[in-house]
């Protein structure tokens, strides 16, 4: 299983939220270009990037600092926030994205989300599909679709996508355990890669969510808080 370190940015600062809620954020640095390399330097390889500006304002905002870890590091990098239009996800590849997730915008364009799978491909695109109370959430987990969290990732695996960022809101910052039994339901949709995430404390829940079958792991908090240790944690890779 993949362990995927969490840097959510706003206003160029590395920050966490609690249950997405922007009034709860905390700074943790005010260079993510460092965090990065502190990443990389642990032997840890991949990163999940998230431009929480980019989520408030409905477009990417920070691609240029996108850019400067890409630059500086050799991490493989998901990106997510803001992608609305083919600008934005042009902008998040050029500036060097790995794969890109899609959160938002799956909810109110399926049509458009499933033409950027049909031209980059199920490795490059990630169905973001974040929930409360098993309904998807969006616009930066402010609203709520009304949305089957099950049907709605299922009718994309459907249609040939595989990989799946899926956070229950509750469990996010909270730091008491991740959402096993949701993710129990949901590795059982045919073609799934699913990326667990929130909640994530110990390295025993790690290896709970390896036993249920998740293809990754994102943490963020934890690390931040120090409950969890960069270099223990490049020791599993």
């Amino acid at each position: 299983m993949r362990i995927i370190i969490a840097i959510d940015i706003i206003g160029g600062r590395c920050v966490r939220l609690s249950r997405g809620e922007f009034s709860t954020a905390k700074v943790y640095s005010g260079n993510p270009v460092e965090v990065a390399r502190q990443i990389e330097d642990s032997g840890l390889k991949y990163i999940h990037l998230v431009d929480l500006d980019g989520a408030l304002n409905k477009k990417v905002v920070n691609y240029k600092l996108l850019e400067k870890i890409a630059s500086a590091t050799d991490l493989e990098i998901d990106f997510g926030g803001g992608i609305r239009s083919d600008y934005d996800l042009r902008i998040a590849f050029e500036s060097g994205a790995k794969q890109v997730t899609c959160g938002s915008i799956a909810v109110s364009d399926p049509a458009l989300v499933l033409k950027w799978l049909e031209k980059y491909g199920a490795g490059k695109i990630i169905l973001g599909a974040d929930s409360k109370d098993r309904q998807i959430a969006t616009e930066g987990w402010i609203e709520s679709s009304g949305k089957d969290i099950i049907t709605f990732i299922s009718a994309y695996m459907s249609k040939g996508m595989t990989y799946t960022i899926c956070t229950d809101i509750d469990k996010d910052g909270m730091l008491d355990g991740p959402a096993t039994d949701l993710y129990k339901e949901i590795v059982e949709i045919p073609g799934i890669r699913l990326i667990a995430s929130g909640g994530i404390s110990t390295v025993d829940q790690l290896a709970e969510l390896e036993a249920v079958g998740c293809e990754g792991a994102i943490i963020g908090k934890a690390l931040y808080e120090g409950l969890l240790d960069l270099k223990e944690l490049g020791k599993l890779c």
